[in-house]
């Protein structure tokens, strides 16, 4: 996946593609894996890096969602338990089953959460990751130590889908790539290219890397871009109805030491009725979510205080260890793309998380809605509409069991390197190369091999794609991650042809950045 290679053949053919998906998260990520699977033609573009925004500050769970359970909406719950383990076959190396333990609190809540979670194993059929179970109170707390026991009456343990999301990411473009998808990052698009019929024909796109702005011609062009999905609306119609109610959702990171053990806890009553997760992740615990409404996306969201504050005093609540300010080594947030709904005044915790497909009168289609778990059928459900709205032949999908690149079964997570699967041998390989078998930082496993192989391999471009998404050490520890900007910026600079003066803007940009971090 090599982005000059890519840069030229877009610019140098002339064609008109069969897609152009605006968008490189999980939504265009998607659709740009289902079309060229069948044998579409497609050009996947994406302003800043792939995953900047809301799909890599997800919770980090391929899940069926508890919660929509108990809100009635079985059909939501079932798509995604199937897809979750369709994931869990064709990305091994990056999705895993995780054991989930529900603190009850008396026999209501054991009775209620066993049948609620033995439905849940139903709905998933032959994809069922392991049957839920009541425990007692010695179990749960042998297996959660930290966990209060005044606030537990026994546990049911259920089992879900654990992912780490740009990875995923930058994996399913690589097949997209290798299936003939041409996929782009730094490449805005600035505006849709109409016809007489007022029909969009294609965008004008500008490169972010050469300043140079040219055309693109395209049979279907899809609005994929999450929260922003309603900027391209108004570009294309202005005056277009909203279509987007953007939440935003928090989460901690804190030392392993907080979450012993393997299970992950779910909370699913808190003091406003949201589902709290702590889940293990990268060798540390992650804790999260908030649901709170914003007016309008952003590329960075910071997290407001009050969402710090309730997450730590809920999990204060529950853990025997409190974790407190100066325990956090990173704190994120991300923007989930709802569906706007229809009446005004729902909470974003009710809007439903299905997705949904726009036919606008110049043929462009938008989805809105949605979330990593379903993204593969998000994708299958746009490309068929759009044979549809085009009378094309129909093809039939074939994602389904379609490995992900980097596909291995057998995988040691404990392994620092495990999320490169397949790709692992030959990093390893390069890293015997020119010194770069060198550690960048012992804490977070980073060579400098990992440096040179996502500049050559998976499309890093600046410091912050590489430290946030390519390894996730933004994430999970800010002021580690700041340390090893310097010599990440050194490596990228020169194999990327820049300057000292690149270098050092490089890292005051990710220094900048990533102080909103740090708590």
């Amino acid at each position: 996946m090599n982005r000059e290679d890519m840069m030229y053949k877009l610019r140098t053919d002339s064609k008109t593609y069969d897609f152009i998906i605006i968008g490189g998260g999980a939504t265009g990520i998607g659709i740009a894996l289902e079309a060229s699977a069948r044998g579409y033609s497609v050009v996947l573009l994406e302003k800043s890096d792939f995953t900047k925004s809301t799909s890599s500050k997800a919770t980090k769970l391929m899940h069926g969602g508890v919660r929509y359970l108990e809100q009635g909406d079985i059909a939501l719950v079932r798509e995604a338990v199937v897809e979750r383990g369709l994931m869990l076959r064709n990305a091994p190396h990056v999705v895993k089953i995780q054991s989930f333990i529900i603190p009850t609190h008396g026999w209501y809540d054991e009775i209620l959460y066993t049948i609620g979670l033995t439905v849940y194993d139903l709905l998933a059929g032959k994809l069922s990751l392991g049957r839920s179970k009541h425990i007692s109170k010695s179990e749960t707390l042998e297996r959660i130590s930290l966990i209060n026991p005044k606030k537990i009456s026994a546990g049911v343990v259920y089992y879900d889908g654990q992912f780490d999301d740009s990875r995923l990411a930058i994996n399913t473009l690589q097949s997209a790539s290798e299936m003939g998808a041409i996929v782009l990052n730094y490449c805005a698009v600035n505006a849709l290219v109409k016809n007489e019929k007022d029909d969009v024909t294609g965008v004008k796109v500008q490169d972010e890397e050469s300043g140079d702005v040219f055309e693109i011609k395209g049979k279907q062009v899809v609005n994929a871009t999450g929260v922003f999905a309603d900027d391209v609306l108004q570009m294309d119609a202005p005056g277009s109805r909203k279509t987007i109610a953007p939440s935003q959702g928090v989460h901690l990171i804190l030392d392993k030491s907080f979450l012993p053990g393997n299970d992950a806890i779910t909370i699913p009553k808190t003091d406003d009725g949201r589902v709290l997760f702590l889940v293990p992740w990268h060798n540390k615990v992650i804790i999260g979510t908030t649901d709170t409404p914003v007016e309008r996306g952003v590329l960075e969201p910071i997290a407001f205080e009050e969402e710090i504050e309730f997450i730590l005093n809920t999990a204060s609540r529950y853990l025997t260890k409190v974790p407190k300010r100066s325990d956090v080594l990173s704190v994120f947030a991300g923007l989930r793309p709802l569906a706007a709904p229809k009446r005004e005044g729902n909470k974003t915790k009710e809007i439903s998380r299905s997705h949904k497909i726009y036919t606008s009168k110049s043929g462009l289609l938008t989805m809105v809605g949605g979330k990593w778990t379903t993204f593969r059928k998000m994708g299958e459900d746009l490309v068929n509409k759009a044979e549809k709205n085009h009378k094309w032949e129909h093809k039939p999908s074939k994602t389904r069991d379609l490995k992900i690149h980097g596909y291995k079964e057998d995988v040691n997570f404990d392994n620092p390197l495990y999320f490169y699967g397949s790709d692992e041998d030959a990093l390893l390989e390069l890293s015997k190369q020119n010194g770069w078998d060198k550690s960048i930082s012992t804490s977070m496993s980073v060579i400098q091999a990992q440096v040179v192989w996502a500049v050559r391999h998976e499309m890093a471009r600046k410091v912050e794609d590489f430290l946030a998404r390519r390894v996730r050490c933004q994430l999970l520890d800010a002021k580690e991650s700041i340390r090893m900007a310097p010599e990440v910026a050194k490596i990228m600079g020169e194999l990327l042809g820049k300057d000292e003066a690149w270098e050092i803007e490089q890292i005051a940009e990710y220094e900048k950045l990533t102080s909103n971090y740090i708590l």
